[in-house]
């Protein structure tokens, strides 16, 4: 098992830290598995630095995609995408 390092911005860090949020969106550059260990790093983008904060977090599951595997890749450049918990 990994141990992968991430930054998160404030608004996004506060969000894991209080348990409201408990997935990541992120570009698949980098590898990571389930079971590894997500260490989210908070980063200040106006101090340009790391403010001391983490949230540790075991990874329970991954799915990777391209835009071309949605079926309407145009669509997805143009509105984005939601995720939804439930």
């Amino acid at each position: 098992m990994a141990v992968v390092r991430k930054k998160t911005w404030p608004a996004y860090f506060e969000e894991i830290a209080s348990g409201r949020k408990d997935f990541e969106f992120r570009p698949a550059d980098f590898e990571i598995s389930e079971g590894d260990t997500l260490v989210l790093e908070e980063w200040d983008p106006k101090t340009g630095g790391y403010t001391g904060r983490t949230a540790t977090r075991t990874v329970g599951k991954v799915w990777k995609f391209t835009l071309d595997g949605f079926g309407n890749k145009k669509v997805v450049e143009e509105k984005g995408f939601y995720i939804i918990r439930f």
